[in-house]
Formats: structure tokens, sequence, C-alpha cells
């Protein structure tokens, strides 16, 4: 553990002790939620709360049922491999694009550099629901709404500035 330097008065240590404190809180905070589900996740009843069985740590109360669902299920299957396809091709695009443009920005005879930053950060500082209607509207003109390359291209878009 590192020792603080001698020069630290009290409100040295109440910042420094304060704010590993405060840190502490946030990840708390942050982690809590899934330290709740997960117990939930094992529930072998079909709500979704502690049942008088898993709060008595009862082995009946626990089951793996709903993790043979997401394998077994054709929905979730379909979701999970959705998921796969429109993220690794989203992945690819924008790593693609957003190489090219910074490769482009770093050259110091670009043109129009601060104009085209701008617009290529522009889906970080819009709002996604903002952005998400804009495309909708955008995509119906294109019959894009519902499709696979719609919703690579909008992923895609939406990753490139990071």
């Amino acid at each position: 553990m590192q020792k603080l330097p001698a020069y630290y008065n009290f409100w040295h240590y109440l910042g420094h002790y304060g704010l590993k404190a405060a840190a502490f809180l946030v990840l708390l905070f942050l982690m809590l939620p899934i330290l709740i589900i997960i117990p939930l996740s094992f529930n072998a009843e079909p709500y979704f709360t502690f049942t008088e069985g898993m709060l008595a740590l009862d082995p009946a109360a626990y089951s793996t049922r709903w993790y043979a669902e997401i394998l077994t299920d054709l929905k979730w299957t379909l979701a999970i491999q959705n998921s796969f396809i429109i993220g690794i091709a989203s992945a690819i695009v924008a790593t693609i694009l957003g190489t090219i443009a910074a490769v482009g920005l770093a050259s110091p005879v670009m043109p129009f550099k601060r104009l085209i930053t701008a617009l290529l950060i522009s889906p970080m500082i819009v709002p996604l629901i903002i952005i998400a209607a804009g495309m909708f509207f955008f995509y119906t003109r294109f019959n894009l709404v519902g499709t696979y390359t719609g919703l690579i291209i909008a992923h895609a878009a939406l990753g490139v500035p990071l």
C-alpha cells in the first residue's frame, strides 16, 4: 500500500479517502444490479423474483431452465445470430471507415479538416433518439428499414467516431 506524503494535512487525508470512498460507492452502484440479476437468472419459477426457496437456499428453487431456453428456443437463437452478423459486420465497416478518416485527417494538407472532424464526431454529440428517427425516415425512401444492410449501416455510422 502506498504511503501518503508527510506534508498531508487533515484536508488532504479527507480528500484522499473521500475520493476512494466515492469511487467505491460508484463501483458498488454500477455492480449491484449485476450482483442481483445473476442469482435471479437461476430461478426455477416463471417470474422474476426471489422466492422463499431461493432465500432459504433450497436447491430445488434453483434451475438452469432459462439458460437452456436461450439455447433451444428458435427466437433466442435467431436473435443471437442476428446480433453476431450485425455486430461483426458493422464493426468491420466502422473500423475501416474510421481508419481511413483518421489517416486522412492526420494529413497536414487535408482541406476542411475541422468541418470533416465535426461531421465525423456528430454521432457522439447528437442524441441517439434523434439519429434513430432521422435514419428511419431516411431509410424508408430506400427500403432499408428492418434489413441487415440498414442495421449494419446505422451501427457502423455510430461506431465510426469511436
